[in-house]
C-alpha cells in the first residue's frame, strides 16, 4: 500500500514509503544479498513506479548497483541495455 501526505505550503503530496508506516511490502525483502537494501529508493521500485520497460530499467538496476556488487561488469551491462534502447528507438 503506497502512502502519501498532503503537505499545504508546497502544495504537493510527499511520498512516504509503506516501511516507515510499519506496514510491509515487497520491496522490504531482497533475495540473494543486500545492495539495493540501504538505497533511500530501490532501483525496482522507481521502474516500477514509472513504469519503464525491460531494457531502461535494467539499465539503471546495473547502473545503482555496480559499486557494491558487479562492479566493471555491471557498468558493461547497463551500456550493453542502452546500446539496446538506441537500436530499439533510433536506429
Amino acid at each position: 500500500m503506497t502512502s502519501k501526505v498532503y503537505n499545504k505550503k508546497r502544495n504537493q503530496a510527499k511520498y512516504i514509503p509503506p516501511s516507515s508506516l510499519g506496514e510491509s511490502n515487497s520491496y522490504d525483502k531482497q533475495v540473494g544479498g543486500a545492495h539495493y537494501k540501504d538505497m533511500k529508493v530501490q532501483p525496482a521500485q522507481f521502474i516500477n513506479d514509472n513504469k519503464l520497460l525491460f531494457a531502461e530499467g535494467n539499465a539503471i538496476k546495473y547502473i545503482c548497483r555496480h559499486a557494491h556488487k558487479g562492479e566493471v561488469q555491471d557498468l558493461e551491462k547497463a551500456k550493453h541495455y542502452i546500446d539496446m534502447i538506441i537500436e530499439r528507438d533510433y536506429s
